[in-house]
């Protein structure tokens, strides 16, 4: 069955509602030096389970190419020394302000239902906001983004909400993207 679309933003920093602590300590990093191998290995190891399939063909010329955009950003959360998941910020200049859409966001699947994926994404949220601070070439931000669809993890929705993003746009199945 054909997934539906739904398209999140926040229009104003202030919307961003924190999540409580994780169950347990996670550390979250940006990858500065973010290799076509590690992404792909996030890509999957978050993806797989909902049928992640737009970069598994990629070259890796084609995730340099990604990575290398001006002001991309990963973030990867780790609790016990494992990567439990990863944010994508990527920044879109438009109307002398930015977009700042999460590009990808999610858990490896035996870390869901911990804490971790609404701690993220507050914390990703909260960069995208501040995006600014680290790429001060970049007009203010404007919005934050992101999509989901109905073939992602149950929860993505309800956490999205959660920290404050409101829904602006559906797509249904069969209706085009």
């Amino acid at each position: 069955m054909p997934a539906k679309t739904t398209y999140l933003q926040q229009t104003d920093s202030l919307a961003l509602k924190f999540s409580k602590a994780p169950q347990k300590p996670v550390r979250i990093e940006r990858v500065i030096c973010m290799t076509p191998e590690f992404g792909a290995y996030l890509y999957t190891a978050v993806g797989g389970a909902w049928q992640w399939t737009e970069r598994q063909s990629w070259t890796d010329d084609k995730w340099r190419d990604w990575y290398g955009m001006p002001g991309s950003e990963t973030w990867v959360a780790y609790a016990d020394g494992a990567p439990t998941g990863f944010l994508e910020l990527a920044p879109q200049p438009c109307d002398g302000g930015t977009l700042v859409e999460i590009a990808n966001f999610g858990l490896v699947p035996g870390f869901i239902g911990q804490g971790i994926g609404g701690h993220l994404l507050s914390v990703g949220i909260h960069k995208a906001w501040s995006f600014r601070r680290r790429w001060p070439e970049f007009p203010a931000v404007q919005r934050v983004w992101l999509h989901t669809s109905t073939d992602d993890s149950p929860v993505a929705l309800p956490n999205f909400e959660a920290r404050g993003f409101q829904i602006y746009h559906t797509e249904e199945p069969g209706r085009g993207r």
